[in-house]
């Protein structure tokens, strides 16, 4: 049975390019999908029949604008969260509407952890079933410190106590549109600890975006959380360049360098350390402009704009990025080594699975870069043969997978539920 889905995600480009490829598998199944996400991610849809739904927010705008600038003067992880989430806190009225309008044309709402509070608020008052699709592993458990807070363990009940606070703090964005939603609906009033109670004690579905090989699923959690695989994003122009083509033909297998939607102050500072570790280290660069402005020119470097990653990465001898979910896993399915240069929120976690995984021989995070140790560990990554051998298994493994189908499964089991 067809079912009209919308799929809600906010953030940057890999909060949303995820699930564009997960449209796109639904879509295939028969489902009528929108992808509602900010108006510039439309291009990510081009030639699909995915339809869209924009919202009048430009995340590239804020983080280059007066409130973005903002995240430069915190030097650590929790302060640029706490100040992420105030600036998010302040847009999520602007966004309602258009969340409550895409909702109203649809039979199922499946929602992105960046906006879940706000999402099942709405899909509540309309009486519509939800499931949520995390490309972390938001909820608590003793396992391990929440992804947003830091890396390693603090101990099981830290932890545990330490992810409820993130999670509280996530709902809280949302908590006034949430409220001014199911008011004007007519749904009721609740606390944001009393709607969390609730999807909790239901055991609300929640199916989780990455590789079981990378997170593990933790033993403490709920039923209803899952980890399905990685939902791939969709390649509309599956051709590189010409420029590119043309360079990586030029000479031996190049290294990637970019940071993804990350920020910088000093872009040609970076750009420069990062010049000067590849050619400390004999090796050609690809550099990736991004949202940092990151550039370089000469024989040996060459400076691009978004170009997919499944398409460029299997031509690298490594990959440094800034340890985004979405840009991991596509290190890992190209089966290249890494050198993860965390900046941010939940980098640190992703940069730390890389290294536990043997395919990166350290994470160097970029407010203590320098050329000299980005070289060495460029050096030790495409020098020392296992990086590849272990990177080639985990891209074998995760070829074997399929993410979309649990998901696929899930949207028929609440058809059905709903009929």
């Amino acid at each position: 049975m067809a079912v009209r889905v919308a799929i809600m995600t906010v953030g940057s480009r890999g909060d949303v390019a995820p699930y564009a490829g997960l449209a796109e598998g639904l879509v295939r199944a028969g489902h009528d999908v929108t992808l509602v996400t900010h108006a510039r991610f439309e291009p990510l849809l081009s030639r699909s029949a995915i339809r869209f739904h924009p919202i009048p927010i430009d995340p590239h705008a804020e983080l280059h604008g007066a409130r973005g600038q903002l995240l430069h003067r915190s030097r650590t992880g929790p302060g640029k969260l706490v100040r992420v989430l105030t600036m998010a806190r302040s847009l999520a009225g602007e966004m309602a509407d258009d969340l409550l309008r895409a909702a109203q044309a649809s039979d199922l709402v499946l929602l992105a952890g960046s906006v879940a509070p706000l999402g099942y608020a709405i899909a509540e008052a309309l009486g519509l079933p939800s499931i949520g699709l995390n490309l972390q592993p938001l909820h608590p458990t003793g396992a391990f410190v929440p992804p947003l807070a830091g890396v390693g363990t603090w101990g099981a009940p830290v932890n545990r106590a330490a992810g409820h606070g993130v999670h509280l703090a996530l709902a809280h964005v949302y908590g006034p549109a949430a409220q001014d939603v199911r008011r004007r609906l007519g749904g009721p009033s609740r606390g944001l600890r009393a709607q969390h109670r609730e999807r909790e004690r239901g055991h609300w579905p929640v199916l989780h975006g990455y590789s079981p090989l990378v997170v593990p699923r933790p033993r403490d959690w709920r039923p209803g959380l899952e980890v399905t695989g990685y939902w791939w994003p969709r390649v509309s122009e599956p051709q590189l360049p010409t420029r590119l083509r043309d360079f990586l033909a030029a000479g031996p297998a190049p290294v990637f360098v970019g940071l993804g939607s990350a920020t910088v102050p000093d872009p040609a500072r970076v750009s420069g350390r990062i010049v000067r570790a590849l050619r400390a280290a004999g090796l050609r660069g690809v550099l990736q402009e991004g949202w940092a402005g990151l550039h370089a020119e000469g024989d040996d470097i060459i400076t691009i704009g978004d170009v997919p990653h499944s398409v460029l990465f299997p031509h690298l001898a490594a990959v440094v990025h800034h340890a985004g979910a979405g840009t991991t896993g596509a290190g890992l399915r190209a089966g290249v080594p890494a050198v993860p240069v965390p900046i941010q929120f939940d980098a640190g976690f992703w940069a730390d699975r890389l290294v536990r995984l043997g395919v990166a021989p350290r994470a160097l995070p970029l407010r203590r870069l320098t050329a000299d140790a980005l070289a060495a560990a460029l050096q030790e990554a495409t020098s020392d043969p296992g990086y590849r051998v272990r990177a080639r298994a985990v891209a074998d493994r995760l070829a074997a997978e399929d993410g979309v189908g649990p998901v696929l499964d899930a949207v028929n089991r609440a058809a059905r539920d709903g009929s």
